[in-house]
């Protein structure tokens, strides 16, 4: 069959994943990809100019010049609209075309997703063994039975549900992550995102691993699981001769959980690969060894969850067990092995104290981040933080139906319900934190988050996205010239299209781990080697 992928503003790895799966089957495999420039629901909004760079009707162009079977989509809340949208396009060009809906979004709110007329499949959790059966089942217009992790609607509207399937536990019988699907329009070489693991071991009230782990009421064991270094290896070493990645970022819950596999890895990685990457870390798992280690095989960057230095608010609504002990010492023995920080940082959590900014602030002076990266609270389908912030009063039964739907989201925004007084004190410590590593020493201690307190709150928000791009440009932050290279190329063509001009693809394409040219090869059905080859 033909199927099409719908891809929005970056990589989706769940989405390269599928894709192989899917050409591992013998289907053929396409993206229809909206660039979402000025709204990629991720970093930047700029509505007005968002409206002047939409790209809808191009999406529905390429699906339509695709003649997909099968469209699907991997949604989050703030996506599920657009992508809702796409799919009830999808049925107006063509009713027999089966869209296929999942994601972390999905995922939490099933039932009500299948209340769209335009969804006809819903992933529930992990889909490596579900979209291939979902897929076979619709080719072969086989009876219909129940699919495990999926639920579905039949012609006369019957809900058919199946089982919930613990997770997929041996990862390397899964194919690598499938790039070619975004060679078009994402610059993979620039910095390439992977997994070598899945699963965290927290529960942490404001991330989906609330939710996700006990999905089908699997164990924390059976949700943490790992790629063998052998299996990891043969990626990279595809990745690195197709592509001459330049940079690699590993985008596991906690990298450095498995101290074993670690030394392992890292010893081969730094022999055989030897590139400059990133890696998210735990305050808890840093220790003196596994830092000096991954500076030693090329680690310049690690990403570690913060989010709120009050450890009575943590431990009891946030359910984190770390304390700012843990933080102080494990900032310390980073900075020590020079490896740069990035540190998260949570504002508006619901009912947490206003003094948790002063502690923060106190650590981030003493021991300063690379970067200090800010989120505003973000109430999704699913987390146990709704339930808190219900009781709180600060969320209505109203807005968490409408946060179901997709239809209410303040990702990377200002905070919501909040009085105008918390607003501008919030904004005044964001705009602090995101100067803070910019100042030297000597003036960490004599600038103070009070100079933003009499500053408007939309000018506090300038001077806060100033602060970070300048931190993050001048000290040559991968992520931030990522984002640019990645608006720039996307810019230029599409102001380009308007004047009939061509351009190449973001990617260029090398060889594979055969040394062959890859673009127009085909997967044979039934292919057992693991490697993806289009």
């Amino acid at each position: 069959m033909r199927v099409t992928f719908v891809g929005i503003g970056w990589e989706n790895l769940g989405i390269s994943l599928l894709s192989a799966l899917a050409k591992r089957e013998g289907h053929t495999v396409s993206l229809a990809y909206s660039t979402a420039l000025f709204n990629d629901r991720y970093n930047l909004c700029v509505p007005g100019l968002a409206r002047l760079f939409d790209d809808r009707k191009q999406v529905l162009d390429m699906i339509q010049a695709q003649r997909p079977d099968v469209v699907a989509f991997s949604a989050m809340t703030s996506t599920v609209q657009w992508m809702l949208g796409i799919a009830q396009d999808v049925k107006a060009l063509n009713p027999d075309i089966k869209t296929v809906f999942g994601g972390v979004h999905v995922s939490a709110v099933p039932d009500q997703m299948l209340q769209y007329p335009c969804v006809d499949y819903v992933c529930i959790g992990e889909g490596d063994i579900a979209f291939p059966l979902i897929l076979r089942q619709i080719e072969q217009a086989q009876e219909m039975r129940p699919i495990v992790n999926t639920c579905y609607k039949t012609a006369d509207g019957r809900v058919i549900k199946g089982a919930g399937n613990v997770f997929i536990r041996d990862l390397d019988s899964l194919p690598f992550f499938d790039k070619t699907i975004w060679e078009e329009h994402i610059r993979i070489a620039d910095v390439y995102f992977t997994l070598s693991s899945r699963g965290c071991p927290y529960q942490c009230t404001y991330c989906f691993n609330n939710y996700y782990a006990g999905l089908h009421g699997a164990s924390t064991k059976q949700f943490m699981r790992q790629r063998s270094v052998d299996h990891m290896m043969g990626e990279l070493l595809q990745a690195k001769k197709k592509y001459r990645v330049k940079f690699i970022d590993f985008e596991d819950d906690i990298f450095i959980m498995n101290q074993d596999w670690l030394e392992s890895f890292l010893d081969r990685y730094k022999r055989e690969i030897c590139l400059p990457f990133h890696c998210n870390v735990h305050p808890v798992f840093v220790n003196e060894r596994n830092a000096r280690i991954l500076a030693d095989a090329g680690c310049q960057f690690v990403q570690m969850g913060i989010q709120s230095m009050d450890d009575d608010y943590k431990r009891q609504v946030l359910r984190r067990q770390d304390r700012t002990e843990h933080i102080e010492k494990a900032l310390g023995v980073l900075h020590k092995n020079h490896l740069k920080v990035k540190a998260d940082h949570m504002f508006a959590l619901p009912a947490e104290p206003l003094d948790a900014q002063e502690k923060a602030m106190a650590v981030y002076r003493r021991q300063t981040p690379y970067r200090i990266q800010t989120f505003w609270t973000h109430y999704s389908p699913g987390l146990a933080l709704n339930q808190y912030a219900l009781q709180q009063g600060i969320l209505s039964l109203e807005e968490l139906e409408k946060i179901h739907k997709g239809l209410e989201t303040n990702f990377y925004r200002e905070g919501h319900n909040l009085s105008r007084k918390r607003q501008k004190y919030y904004g005044a410590y964001e705009a602090y934190f995101k100067l803070l590593p910019l100042l030297p020493a000597s003036l960490r201690y004599k600038v103070s988050p009070r100079i933003f307190f009499p500053v408007p709150i939309g000018l506090t928000h300038l001077f806060m996205l100033v602060f970070d791009v300048t931190a993050g440009l001048f000290k040559a932050n991968p992520d931030h010239w990522g984002y640019a290279r990645h608006y720039l190329y996307h810019l230029g063509k599409s102001i380009g299209r308007c004047f009939g001009l061509k351009f190449g693809p973001a990617t260029k394409i090398h060889s594979d781990a055969f040394g062959k040219n890859t673009r127009n090869n085909k997967v044979k059905p039934g292919a057992v080697t693991p490697a993806v080859r289009s």
